[in-house]
């Protein structure tokens, strides 16, 4: 199990990010959460196995549709044992 933290920067608000990565978390099997950034970034904590931890940074290099990514910031950081996969406001 692995915790990654992604910061991800774009059109990424008022698209629907948040939920559509609660979507695909919760499909991966995969905990955390997501929120908005004041710099109009998406930053999110999520944890799981290494494959469903991949799969999501591939989708969050998409993102859902209306949405433009330009960059991605990935760390690895401390698994902090979620239970479920949220958006915080």
């Amino acid at each position: 199990m692995k915790h990654l933290n992604i910061q991800v920067f774009g059109k990424v608000q008022a698209v629907g990010f948040r939920y559509h990565a609660q979507q695909k978390a919760e499909e991966l099997g995969l905990y955390g959460f997501a929120k908005n950034e004041y710099d109009g970034s998406v930053y999110l904590e999520v944890e799981g196995e290494e494959k469903a931890l991949e799969k999501f940074v591939q989708w969050c290099k998409k993102g859902p549709n209306h949405s433009e990514i330009s960059s991605l910031e990935i760390n690895k950081d401390d698994f902090k044992n979620f239970s479920n996969f949220r958006i915080e406001y």
